[in-house]
């Protein structure tokens, strides 16, 4: 008796799904922990739809993330500082959706080597990095063995035979928003350069039959330099062939696009924006014929996931942790005689802004504050402030920094920042700020030309920003607010946040001159611990706090501006 095989058949088609989450920042519950009400942008929602994608597609399914999930809301604050020996939240909240791979993010650098490297040791899918190289390894040649330890250049799936590599990059712009000690014995390489690299190795060694991109940085614009350029996901797509797919974030926005490649081939470049609101999906059918595979079909959707029921399951799994975080909010620190709000930051004085100039003062001693609104329309109430509005007072885990700069400097920095924040006018009718209608939904931007968190005004000086004057011109200094002579000639003690004293936003050096190789040497003083820990103790020492505007600069002629102000800010706000 002979035994023959049955053959397989040879031609077939296989179809299969990718999900992306991108720029989570902390909402993983159906709970904002700051304004202590629920919220629908959330990973408990979006995985009630990842749950129905999964029934229809079974194991050809891949689900993957894209970083800045270790910083926003305050769960994760909860995690990576006041719960530290317990698993990193992040690390469960990935590990229990049984993510496929995940892409380091620069807010996840950003709160130091104890937290991420723990969570990257608890992590149980593959977390990638191929741009972040061990520090004696920067551009060297395409090696597993130079990454950042615990972190892969790439990630290699098997769905339904089909094998599939994952490149992670992340914007290389880290050095010039965070100091050193944050991400000592890594290097960040430039996108294009190491995408090529990477995409040359898996194709000699791995030969897979999709390539994806998995990038922490935009599509275009953001900062450029001559060492880096933050938003590169475009530049990778069009530069180095071999990608089918690109999924990223970072730049908040939502993009779903094809780009032709040096080659002539489209790549779908996909963006589900920030907080859950969707996610991002691309759907692929490939045919074989002959045991070969002849042709790719690729389409892009976002899909929002907002109105998606709640998973019970995976709710009632982290409850306990749920309500241990609502605890930790729910501390009272101090409280306030009046309600402080971020939207008049962005039109002159602002008891918001202020107050954190007025603190940043306090804790370093410095002579002069710069300081710049973080959200766009928050606002914390009159009465008792809990640790929770802390979050809402400051966002992020910055530390506080004293550099020394020359009157000068202070000025061109102050110059820098007014150009991005407003107009010159040139008759009443104008607006007074840079307005960007299309930007409405960015959540960076929230309807200016440029990002708002750049719009540096100062503390310790009197002075007026003229908006009739060319950009270069519009900002007086008049006087040291003790009534001092203020002199350009002279050094002076200045507090800031580590993103600005870094580089980051690039006032320092495009606006002031500094180079950026010299910033480091003028740092007098830094926080071991984050800003806003420190503006919370100061909060508790004093108790009671009665915000209130400095007074010290504004916007002038009065009889152009004020009107100007009162039309854009109905633009921005409504009625």
């Amino acid at each position: 008796m002979t035994l023959v095989a049955s053959a397989q058949p040879t031609n077939k088609t296989i179809r299969l799904k990718v999900i992306e989450t991108s720029d989570v920042h902390g909402h993983f519950f159906p709970y904002d922990f700051m304004e202590k009400k629920p919220i629908k942008g959330t990973l408990v929602r979006a995985n009630t739809y990842i749950k129905k994608e999964r029934a229809k597609y079974g194991d050809n399914l891949l689900l993957i993330d894209n970083g800045d999930i270790l910083q926003g809301q305050p769960c994760v604050y909860w995690s990576n500082y006041v719960m530290p020996e317990d698993e990193n939240l992040a690390a469960s909240v990935i590990n229990y959706m049984n993510y496929d791979a995940e892409t380091v993010g620069n807010h996840d650098v950003e709160p130091g080597h104890k937290v991420y490297d723990k969570w990257i040791r608890e992590v149980r899918c593959p977390l990638l990095g191929a741009n972040i190289v061990k520090e004696e390894c920067k551009n060297g040649a395409a090696s597993p063995n130079s990454i950042y330890t615990g972190l892969k250049p790439y990630s290699v799936h098997y769905k339904d035979g089909v094998k599939i590599c994952i490149i992670g990059l992340l914007t290389p712009a880290i050095p010039n928003w965070l100091n050193k000690s944050i991400w000592k014995g890594m290097e960040f390489e430039e996108m294009v350069s190491c995408a090529k690299k990477w995409v040359k190795y898996i194709q000699d060694v791995e030969k897979p039959d999709l390539l994806f991109g998995l990038f922490h940085s935009g599509l275009n614009g953001g900062i450029k330099t001559e060492e880096y350029e933050e938003d590169g996901t475009e530049s990778v797509a069009r530069e180095v062939p071999g990608f089918d797919v690109i999924f990223f974030g970072h730049d908040h926005q939502e993009h779903n696009e094809w780009i032709t490649n040096c080659e002539g081939k489209r790549v779908l470049c996909i963006d589900p924006s920030c907080y859950v609101k969707n996610v991002a999906e691309a759907e692929i059918n490939l045919t074989y014929t002959n045991g070969k595979l002849t042709k790719k079909d690729i389409s892009g959707k976002i899909v929002n996931v907002l109105d998606e029921e709640i998973d019970q399951e995976m709710l009632t799994h982290f409850q306990p942790t749920i309500d241990k975080v609502k605890q930790y909010v729910d501390r009272k620190i101090g409280s306030f005689e009046a309600p402080i709000y971020t939207r008049e930051s962005f039109f002159g004085n602002s008891a918001f802004t202020d107050l954190i100039h007025n603190l940043q003062m306090q804790i370093s001693k410095a002579d002069i504050s710069f300081n710049a609104p973080l959200s766009f329309n928050t606002v914390i109430k009159a009465g008792d402030v809990t640790q929770g509005d802390m979050f809402k007072l400051y966002r992020f885990e910055n530390l506080l920094f004293v550099l020394r700069m020359t009157g000068e400097e202070i000025r061109k920095h102050l110059e820098f920042s007014y150009d991005l924040w407003v107009n010159t006018m040139t008759s009443p009718a104008d607006h007074a700020l840079r307005l960007n209608p299309a930007s409405a939904n960015d959540q960076q931007r929230t309807g200016f030309q440029y990002y708002t968190f750049n719009f540096d005004s100062a503390c310790g000086i009197d002075y007026e920003v003229d908006l009739t004057r060319p950009d270069g011109e519009k900002v007086k200094i008049l006087r040291m607010s003790n009534g001092a002579p203020f002199d350009e000639q002279k050094w002076y003690k200045v507090a800031m946040n580590s993103y600005r004293a870094n580089g980051g936003g690039a006032l320092l050096t495009l606006g002031a001159g500094i180079p950026s190789d010299s910033l480091a040497h003028r740092v007098l003083f830094h926080t071991d611990l984050d800003l806003r820990h420190y503006l919370s103790e100061a909060i508790r020492r004093m108790g009671t706090v009665r915000p209130q505007p400095n007074h010290n600069w504004r916007f002038v002629p009065e009889e152009w501006v004020k009107p100007a102000m009162e039309r854009d800010r109905q633009l921005l706000f409504g009625q």
